[in-house]
């Protein structure tokens, strides 16, 4: 049950291996509506270790005292990752300090 924020992951275990591995999260907005993102490492079997830092954007929905994902958004790279920033960075500079 995700009653609380702090319910909230990204951690995924299948046959007692934890496949996805939640490494820091960040909470963007709480509410009846909550965006968190989630930075998380992935079980590589092949290498038998876990891969480079993946990102995740998740909102969720509460519901019956109980918080639902709603919908999620995958940053597929690091170069993905620091296009946002920058692009978000420049949008927030040239609107202002008033924005």
């Amino acid at each position: 049950m995700n009653e609380s924020i702090d319910d909230l992951t990204v951690d995924y275990e299948d046959n007692g291996q934890l496949i996805i591995r939640e490494m820091d999260k960040a909470v963007l907005s709480k509410g009846a509506w909550t965006t968190i993102l989630f930075r998380y490492q992935q079980w590589q079997p092949e290498t038998g270790e876990y891969g480079p830092d993946k990102y995740v954007i998740q909102r969720y929905k509460k519901s019956g005292g109980e918080y639902r994902r709603q919908s999620k958004f995958n940053i597929s790279s690091a170069e993905q990752a620091r296009k946002i920033v920058d692009t978000l960075k420049a949008w927030i500079d040239d609107a202002g300090p008033d924005a």
